[in-house]
This record gives C-alpha cells, structure tokens and sequence, in this order.
C-alpha cells in the first residue's frame, strides 16, 4: 500500500468564494471539484476545501486530513493491525471508495482509493 497524495482540509461555507484565494496562493487552478450529498469538495494544490452549510460540514469534521491510497484494501489491514477503528467501512464515492479510521491515538482520518481514471490523471500525469 502507498500513499498517494495528502490533502489538508479547509471548512468553506461557499466552494466558489474559497476557491479564488487558494488559486493565488498555490498557482494552481482545482484538479478536481465534485459534489458528495450536500457538500461541494474542491481539490487544489494539497487542499481539500470541504464546502456547505455547517451542519452538512460537520458530518465530516471529525477526520483531520485525506489521504489517498494505492489500496484500500491493504490499508485497511494495515490499520486493524495497528488497532485502528474503521468508523466507515470501505464505501463507494464520487471519486473511488473510502474509509474513515481512527487511529489507535485517537487521530480521524478519511482514506481514499481514487478511481483509475483519477490516479492515471492525477498521480501518473
């Protein structure tokens, strides 16, 4: 299992006012903006915007960073080996499948395995 990328999540109301500040400062235009039930997800640079209203926010508050994987799979192993605690199991999302963890020191962490298309834009461009 490899790590893919790590993101640092920023808390938005709005998606598109976030946007434009992270643009200066990273240089960079989003590489990836979907929706996911009522939050907009903004990815650029290392940030993840998580955009909405606050009580649709907060229902993913409790993981600190994302972190894409190579396998979820193996992964998941690796975590239950360390006594981890999925706290979501393995789901399918708009950009692959994910798991949340929290790690035996109490760190929440949402894992990702982006889809092939992803990985082979993303990582391997």
């Amino acid at each position: 299992m490899t790590i893919l990328k790590t993101y640092a999540r920023l808390w938005a109301d709005n998606l598109d006012r976030a946007l434009p500040l992270l643009e200066q400062l990273t240089g960079e235009q989003p590489h990836l903006r979907v929706t996911f039930h009522a939050v907009g997800l903004g990815a650029i640079g290392d940030f993840l915007v998580i955009a909405g209203p606050a009580e649709e926010r907060a229902k993913y508050s409790h993981a600190s960073a994302t972190v894409v994987v190579d396998d979820l799979d193996a992964l998941q192993a690796t975590l239950e080996s360390a006594d981890a605690t999925i706290t979501t199991p393995p789901t399918d999302g708009p950009t692959g499948r994910f798991l949340y963890a929290r790690h035996a020191d109490g760190a929440g962490v949402e894992y990702v395995e982006w889809n092939a298309e992803l990985v082979r834009r993303l990582i391997h461009a």
